[in-house]
């Protein structure tokens, strides 16, 4: 089975991870204070966060049942949403005060 044969619309996948980051730097900025305040900023920020960190984890268990993905793939990939998790991660701690919309 090739990559063609996964994806009914390798281009549709694209745009859809596109407007989710997107979504994901919008509830960021937010959480920053650049962008106006989002609804549900607090869990938002948590669940975009752990996403990230959970991605990160699963490099063991992602080179062990994806082989064909390339092993520099994975790793690569895996430091970059890990240093994403750990951005978000320190921003939420940093900002978790004033996140509530009271502050």
């Amino acid at each position: 089975m090739t990559a063609s044969d996964r994806y009914s619309s390798p281009l549709a996948e694209r745009y859809a991870s596109r407007a989710m980051l997107e979504l994901w730097s919008a509830y960021a900025l937010s959480g920053a204070g650049v962008l106006p305040r989002l609804p549900l900023l607090r869990i938002g920020l948590v669940a975009i966060c752990a996403i990230y960190l959970l991605r990160a984890a699963a490099l063991p268990w992602m080179l062990a049942r994806m082989p064909d993905r390339g092993t520099t793939f994975l790793v690569v990939s895996s430091l970059i949403v890990l240093l994403y998790g750990l951005i978000h991660l320190i921003g939420i701690v940093t900002a978790w005060p004033r996140l509530d919309g009271t502050a």
